[in-house]
């Protein structure tokens, strides 16, 4: 490799996907379509209609033939991607819409288009949730494929490339991260995308590292350049000079030297030194994350998110359409249990086809299971899907946003409801399937000693018991340094819910962001959770210090840190009662 000191540049982005990786930057063309707004007649109308309606159609065309390309390179497991793209196209919003601005603003077709996403931008700039807001991702891919259709041409397959490559895109889609070959394809790096956005889940699921949000990396005097893309940073350095070459390269080794003992632990029981078990599952969102939570150690999903199925669309998914994806679901991680969670969306997250209107406060508004309870008919659909699923393997039903006895109990009335039409029509399911709520605004954990009475598990969604217990929005940068999982008051909640449990025989799991961090698991494990649930990645990290500490030591160490009165004050004490060994685990 040439490192010359004086070339060197250090661009920034989102640390999309962990690892490091060096090697030629390669600088494709997956640039936006070239679109030109222009007034048109009135005679123009229908011919303009036409043409977006055809184009759409050659789009779909291509998309399946694209997914019949992927099945002879990946198989059945990742064309979740483009089964969501061509559910998108096929959304008779996307032609009414867009019809209507052709028509109103008389203009052009790829005109007409690029507003209607403008529209769709706007939306979902307003939800909170960063897995939801980050679904524009996959509108924007269906659209841009439209739009090139539009101008006569279509998304090219990627070139083939020869040595060890590092490929630089303004945008890369799923489907490309399927196309790519990975045995020379060592990194990615975009201009735009996020942490939650498809491409980086996928990457994340191929163990790919990937940063995005690099402003200028496409640029194409940088094709051919020396580059090293640092997907735990979030920095891409192109031309590094000598030292910092050999920085990153002792930093890539202990990377990876720390990533191989990791897996070492794959296939160990996650089991404390004195014996005490706790499930290590995976929070998920799509169907490819399931052989990624296995493949980290994970013992099944804690959490799987419906919400992405229900976006992007006029009407409902059918039950047959949830039946298809939860399906998939269970199947990547059989025969391990599947936890599916109902849908959580409402308020911030508003959903096209239930027709609902912005609340001034939508935190606190008609969502999660206030909005299924509001529409059973739809709720019931869900609950059949799943009960159906349930037969083909352990599969556990969790209502979202609980707030007291009476949702719990109409909820387990519409799923009784589900039960009986299922078994009048002969469908199988497990009549005995484990029913669960999420632990998440301060009237549940003040009722858990009521609401364990009425449900098999609890699951503590820590993102939203801290954003409510504290008053914290946690998107407002303000307020982020106040938005602290060791804060007193969420210490003693966790406390109580967990008593709550056991006093009535059930198990208490965890599943928000505290899960995945190892700095809390003695905590957690002291508390007396019995199974945490979060991102893949996360899994192995848990699971070695789960494995170097007793119970007996983490009950002393959780129980030392109600001594204390401010967040600061219990991480001080945490960070100081922590062993060698397990910092280690942690830095």
């Amino acid at each position: 490799m040439a490192l010359v000191k004086s070339d060197m540049r250090t661009f920034s982005g989102i640390a999309a996907s962990p690892g490091i990786a060096m090697g030629r930057l390669c600088v494709i063309d997956r640039s936006r379509a070239v679109v030109s707004e222009h007034q048109i007649s009135s005679e123009a109308v229908s011919h303009e209609t036409a043409r977006l309606v055809q184009a759409i159609e050659n789009t779909r065309v291509e998309l399946e033939t694209l997914k019949s390309r992927l099945v002879g390179i990946t198989g059945e497991a990742h064309l979740f991607f483009i089964e969501t793209h061509l559910m998108i196209l096929s959304d008779e919003r996307l032609v009414a819409e867009t019809s209507e601005i052709i028509r109103t603003g008389m203009v052009n077709a790829e005109g007409a288009l690029r507003r209607a996403m403008h529209r769709y931008r706007e939306t979902f700039a307003g939800i909170e949730d960063p897995y939801l807001r980050e679904r524009i991702s996959d509108v924007e891919t269906v659209i841009e494929r439209v739009l090139h259709s539009m101008s006569g041409g279509t998304v090219e397959p990627l070139p083939e490339q020869d040595g060890k490559i590092i490929i630089a895109a303004h945008d890369f889609s799923p489907a490309d991260m399927l196309q790519v070959n990975r045995n020379n394809v060592l990194a990615i790096i975009t201009e735009i995308g996020g942490q939650t956005s498809h491409t980086a889940i996928l990457a994340r699921a191929l163990d790919m590292p990937a940063v995005m949000g690099v402003e200028g990396i496409t640029d194409f005097l940088l094709d051919g350049a020396t580059v090293i893309v640092d997907g735990l940073s979030g920095a891409v350095i192109v031309e590094p000079d000598q030292e910092t070459f050999q920085s990153l390269l002792r930093r890539k080794q202990h990377y990876e030297y720390v990533q191989c003992e990791l897996l070492k632990t794959v296939y160990l029981p996650a089991v404390t030194l004195d014996g005490h078990a706790m499930s290590l599952r995976g929070n998920v969102e799509i169907p490819e994350e399931g052989a990624s939570v296995l493949g980290h150690g994970g013992s099944g999903v804690g959490l799987y998110r419906t919400e992405m199925l229900f976006m992007n669309r006029t009407c409902m998914p059918d039950e047959e359409e949830q039946l298809m994806i939860y399906r998939t679901m269970q199947q990547a991680v059989a025969p391990h249990p599947l936890t599916i969670r109902t849908l959580d969306a409402g308020g911030d997250k508003l959903l096209e086809g239930m027709g609902q209107n912005a609340e001034v406060n939508p935190a606190l508004g008609v969502r999660a299971i206030r909005l299924s309870l509001s529409m059973p008919d739809e709720f019931k659909k869900q609950l059949r899907a799943i009960l159906r699923v349930s037969a083909d393997g352990p599969v556990q039903i969790m209502f979202p946003m609980i707030s007291g006895i009476e949702e719990v109990r109409r909820a387990k009335a519409l799923l009784e409801e589900a039960k009986q039409e299922l078994t009048a029509s002969g469908a199988a399911f497990d009549g005995n399937i484990k029913v669960g709520v999420m632990i998440e605004i301060p009237a549940a954990f003040i009722l858990a000693d009521l609401l364990a009475h009425e449900v098999d598990f609890f699951s503590v969604g820590t993102n939203d018991l801290i954003q409510y217990t504290l008053a914290i929005d946690r998107s407002n940068e303000q307020l982020s340094h106040m938005y602290q999982p060791l804060h007193p008051a969420v210490l003693r909640s966790l406390r109580r819910v967990v008593q709550a449990a056991h006093s009535a025989g059930i198990p208490a799991c965890l599943c928000g962001e505290m899960a995945g961090d190892p700095l809390y698991l003695p905590v957690l494990l002291g508390l007396g959770f019995d199974e945490l649930s979060m991102g893949a990645g996360s899994i192995l990290r848990v699971k070695q210090i789960l494995r170097r500490c007793t119970l007996e030591r983490a009950a002393r160490i959780a129980e030392g840190c109600f001594a204390f009165s401010t967040a600061a004050e219990v991480e001080m004490y945490l960070k100081s009662q922590i062993t060698f060994d397990i910092a280690e685990s942690i830095d």
